[in-house]
């Protein structure tokens, strides 16, 4: 499959990320930088998946105001099919990050209570159906509510339902569908919280509980410590290098995600997709914003530092 075609569910909004300049210290006002860009879990994979290859379209929901209309923009320049609802009375979704020196997130705020409200009805709607019949693949996350990702993995079947965990109080939302899924991607607190582990545990032990929880095939990402991933054929893990620079690290989960859907679609084993994902988080680590130049130079620059996967007995 030279182009999957992917269709992309959940969220699409802006990102504000504060950036200190000095040590961060709890309770105190910290100096620093504020920037904001169009984000969103499943739109920065599905724009990494359109970088790598893929054609893409999106079904998000947005209100009627400024924020929407740059998210609108953003959707348009990418060349990504816009299939989202606008709600004119409604504020865009927002997230919120405050990052330390380091890049690393010391706290976050979601304001996306229009995704509680619109996308169970979105669910229901004829163009969802519709789309889903002229695509490859689905790819959601867990900003839409449990009611609205049941709905989802049952008129996706049986096209392939890909899914990122977005946090651990979201990912929860996953659980009655994880039977359904092609491949969920999650950090470690969000695969501790749906294998009924502790963060800490063994690879062993998380891709058992999640196995347990019905998930056939998962990956998990731990900051810069070893990504490990299984499926039908076994458990895989490697260790990701070191980025050349750290810029931020927003975005780097999706970037994973976005670069492996892509991977496996074309027919890679899960080893070898999961080396793309990583070569785009290590790129995206690298870059000020949370989608990166994926150009087939920069992309094979960084495939080349990913080294081959390792596998558990």
């Amino acid at each position: 499959m030279k182009s999957p075609k992917i269709l992309a569910v959940g969220g699409a909004h802006v990102d504000r990320r504060g950036r200190m300049t000095a040590p961060f210290v709890p309770g105190a006002s910290i100096p620093g930088a504020m920037s904001e860009e169009v984000g969103g879990g499943v739109f920065n994979a599905l724009r990494g998946a359109v970088r790598r290859g893929a054609a893409g379209s999106l079904m998000s929901v947005r209100g009627g105001d400024a924020a929407g209309e740059a998210v609108a923009a953003e959707i348009a320049s990418n060349g990504i099919a816009d299939l989202s609802a606008v709600f004119l009375d409604r504020a865009t979704p927002s997230y919120t990050a405050l990052l330390d020196r380091d890049g690393d997130v010391v706290a976050a705020l979601a304001d996306m209570g229009l995704y509680e409200l619109a996308f169970p009805k979105q669910m229901r709607r004829a163009k969802l159906r519709e789309a889903i019949g002229t695509v490859d693949a689905v790819l959601c996350d867990a900003n839409l509510p449990e009611t609205a990702l049941w709905r989802l993995a049952e008129v996706a079947q049986p096209i392939p339902l890909f899914a990122i965990a977005i946090s651990p109080a979201k990912a929860v939302r996953l659980t009655p569908v994880l039977d359904k899924l092609s491949c969920l991607f999650m950090n470690r607190r969000e695969a501790a919280v749906l294998a009924g582990t502790g963060i800490d545990a063994e690879p062993l032990q998380i891709t058992r509980g999640l196995r347990e929880a019905g998930l056939r095939r998962g990956v998990v990402t731990a900051g810069g410590s070893a990504v490990f991933a299984y499926d039908s054929d076994g458990l895989s893990i490697i260790a990701p290098p070191a980025p050349r620079r750290v810029v931020d690290v927003t975005g780097a989960g999706d970037a994973l995600a976005g670069a492996t859907t892509v991977a496996l679609l074309r027919g890679d084993r899960l080893e070898t997709a999961l080396r793309h994902g990583i070569a785009a988080a290590v790129l995206a680590i690298e870059s000020a914003s949370a989608v990166p130049d994926l150009s087939p130079a920069a992309f094979a620059a960084a495939l080349a530092l990913v080294p081959n996967a390792s596998e558990m007995a």
